[in-house]
């Protein structure tokens, strides 16, 4: 007779902490993206005037779509040709400073990701870093 209500308590007990557990996993985040890098090699190279001869930059493109790093690196020409455009329309004097840096890397980002839309479709591409930076 003792074990009945022991049972029933035990069983009682028992449920809430199985409903926490649901609950638990179904807040759980999304694991967050993977970053996939894709390097333009070999370096940048381009002419500029005002404050400088010339500059010299490594750039890495991210992108969290396996997909279109596939897409990157089919239309890596187009891409190296869009920056170089873009960078031989800078002033050195500004590329010095970090802010002029930043500027660049929002508008590199801005026309890379504008070449992809063109070529794909879609523009998944998150950012763009320099790993180097050289203005002479």
């Amino acid at each position: 007779m003792r074990l009945i209500p022991f049972l029933i308590l035990s069983t009682l007990l028992a449920l809430p902490g199985q409903t926490f557990a649901e609950e638990e996993e179904k807040t759980q985040p999304d694991e967050p993206k993977k970053a996939l890098y894709f390097a333009l090699k070999p370096s940048l190279v381009a002419n500029i005037t005002g404050g400088g001869r010339y500059v010299r930059a490594d750039i890495q493109i991210m992108t969290s779509d396996e997909a279109q790093l596939e897409n990157i690196k089919l239309h890596a020409p187009a891409l190296r040709h869009e920056l170089l455009l873009l960078l031989s329309e800078q002033k050195g004097k500004a590329l010095k400073t970090p802010e002029g840096k930043e500027a660049f890397r929002k508008k590199a980002l801005e026309a890379v990701q504008a070449v992809i839309e063109e070529q794909t479709g879609t523009a998944s591409i998150d950012n763009l870093f320099f790993t180097s930076f050289f203005v002479q």
